[in-house]
């Protein structure tokens, strides 16, 4: 096929980019890097434009280029989750971002293009995306190639400059390491049905009792069991480090030391507001500390529900609300 020109070449592109956004978060776990990486694979795009055999071919043309595009910057990263803590914590994932669900929404793919599993919630949900993280970069690829995109194993071969045989080896080893890694809830992950009126329920008796403290109804929405990560800023610099709550009653206190005006923890009056991240439910923590004018953006938490009680709230730094397209101030 004749190279494309630079108009033709941006047409036949842009309607794949969200996904492969998409696609690149999955592989490397943080949304920044996923934005650059398909920079990257839009830039290696156009230099390898020639090589685009036609329009009907584009799209597993792109994912090639995206997938070897993100094996190349895992190559460069050597990242590693790394233990937290105590024996027995979870490893950390320093590098895991959310993913704003406005953006999610961008990546469904168009009619002619019904694959839904792009965005299928348990495939992109924080669980999945910390699990997936432990699996070396083939095995990923293989998995999310076969498992998330429904792609046949010639084709995975293909993308990824492997045998058919070589694919099929790589998948079962990928699954078995993914399931050591999944608790056992998320074993299994299917096509998930719109948020649900119990779960809108959940997070807003939430936000309330977050304004107007009650331990014993707090209690009642949390799972005994629920695991909290919150980044705390470390004195005299920016950066910051998270801080593991395990069970319920460890995170009820913390939360009373940080919102009763009379402990010696609390920080100042709250705002927040909902929203979602990796089709989970989200909420954005504004603090407006004593002696300032405005409410700032402090965290962002994805909540984890199962069986109707948050099993699990993972929290990251304000510079992440600009991608849910959140005010810094308010």
């Amino acid at each position: 096929m004749e190279a494309l020109d630079e108009s033709t070449f941006s047409g036949l592109v842009q309607r794949h980019r969200h996904e492969l956004r998409v696609h690149c978060y999955r592989m490397v776990g943080s949304f920044t890097d996923a934005e650059d990486l398909v920079q990257e694979t839009l830039l290696r795009a156009w230099r390898k434009r020639d090589t685009l055999q036609g329009p009907a071919t584009a799209r597993a043309w792109l994912y090639r280029i995206a997938t070897n595009t993100c094996l190349d910057f895992l190559d460069r990263a050597q990242r590693r989750p790394r233990p937290e803590g105590a024996a027995g914590s979870p490893e950390r994932i320093p590098w895991l971002e959310p993913y704003p669900d406005l953006l999610l929404d961008r990546a469904a793919p168009h009619d002619a293009e019904p694959d839904a599993t792009v965005i299928e919630k348990e495939t992109i949900e924080l669980a999945f995306l910390i699990a997936i993280q432990h699996l070396s970069p083939t095995q990923r690829a293989v998995l999310i190639m076969r498992d998330v995109l429904g792609w046949p194993a010639s084709g995975t071969a293909g993308i990824l400059g492997l045998s058919v045989s070589s694919v099929n080896s790589a998948l079962p080893r990928a699954r078995a390491a993914l399931r050591s890694h999944l608790s056992p809830s998320r074993l299994e992950w299917a096509p998930a049905a719109d948020p649900t009126e119990a779960e809108r329920t959940l997070l807003h008796r939430y936000l309330a009792l977050l304004d107007g403290p009650d331990t014993s109804a707090m209690a009642a929405l949390l799972h005994e069991d629920i695991r909290v990560t919150m980044p705390m800023p470390q004195p005299c610099t920016s950066s910051s480090r998270p801080t593991l709550w395990v069970g319920r009653d460890t995170f009820a206190a913390a939360l009373a030391e940080v919102l009763d005006r009379s402990a010696p923890g609390y920080l100042g009056q709250w705002r927040r507001q909902p929203t979602r991240a990796n089709r989970q439910p989200a909420v954005a923590h504004y603090l407006r500390r004593p002696g300032d004018t405005r409410y700032r953006a402090q965290v962002l938490e994805v909540l984890g529900v199962t069986d109707g009680r948050i099993t699990e709230i993972t929290s990251f730094g304000p510079h992440l609300f600009a991608a849910f397209d959140l005010p810094t101030t308010c």
